[in-house]
């Protein structure tokens, strides 16, 4: 669980609430159901109009990674390409056939398949590079999806407010009702720019930053991989993924 998505939300919406009590605001008074809904729903319309389904799709599944980061232990995975490396060393690449069909990770089961059928190290390396880059791609694709929510909401704001000032004029004879209505009118502006500025672009750089992570990951995994086509030793392996335990940090959910 990523602590400080959830606590930077908390205090996001609490400094805002906070700060319109302290003005003699009413916090249950920007609550508005049908503002809203023409935010919310009108965003979401127009990214779905840009998208493809499968990128859509992918998107809400990479939703999670905002709260609940993807976990990649870089010890255990340096350990387990050590172990690929001294099984390859004394068995064969075929002694690796079973972690090839068994590994959970398809972009390391790939590699390792590569690797049994023999390739060389050039054309091994090309293969693991060209899926990284269309792998990074296709989650940015998905994590951009959030960008477009980002711009599309506070126009789409504006929209709901000029559908409130429209319906708020109906009670020009009648000032009470038509205050009230102008001032429902603007919390829909108050929704797409809130929307935009405190979900939408954040969520979307935060994913950004998880797709970079898991592509440090595999970048890793297809070094050891490369690695022990061309026969080096387990420690060489070790030694040479050492770097990347510098990003651990930011790879592993702490």
């Amino acid at each position: 669980m990523d602590k400080l998505s959830i606590l930077g939300l908390v205090v996001a919406l609490g400094a805002i609430a906070i700060g319109y009590s302290l003005e003699g605001g009413v916090v249950s008074a920007l609550f508005n159901g049908p503002a809203l809904i023409i935010v919310l729903g009108g965003t979401i319309g127009a990214v779905m109009l840009q998208t493809s389904a499968s990128t859509f799709k992918k998107m809400l599944n990479m939703s999670s990674w905002v709260f609940v980061a993807p976990h990649y232990d870089i010890d255990e995975a340096i350990e387990q390409v050590k172990r690929w490396s001294h099984k390859a060393r004394q068995e064969g690449y075929l002694a690796l056939e079973n972690e090839a069909l068994t590994h959970s990770d398809a972009y390391a089961a790939k590699g390792l398949s590569l690797l049994i059928d023999g390739c060389s190290e050039q054309k091994l390396r090309d293969t693991l590079e060209i899926d990284l880059l269309l792998e990074r791609d296709r989650l940015l694709e998905a994590a951009r999806v959030y960008e477009a929510m980002g711009g599309y909401s506070p126009t789409i704001g504006i929209l709901g407010a000029v559908l409130g000032l429209i319906q708020a004029m109906s009670f020009i004879t009648d000032p009470q009702m038509l205050g009230a209505g102008v001032a429902t009118a603007f919390i829909a502006t108050i929704y797409g720019v809130g929307l935009a500025n405190l979900l939408f672009l954040p969520m979307a750089n935060k994913l950004k930053q998880r797709v970079e992570q898991k592509m440090l990951y595999h970048e890793m995994l297809a070094e050891g991989v490369i690695a022990i086509s061309v026969g080096e030793s387990p420690m060489n392996i070790e030694l040479k993924l050492e770097a990347y335990r510098v990003e651990r940090p930011n790879l592993v959910d702490v």
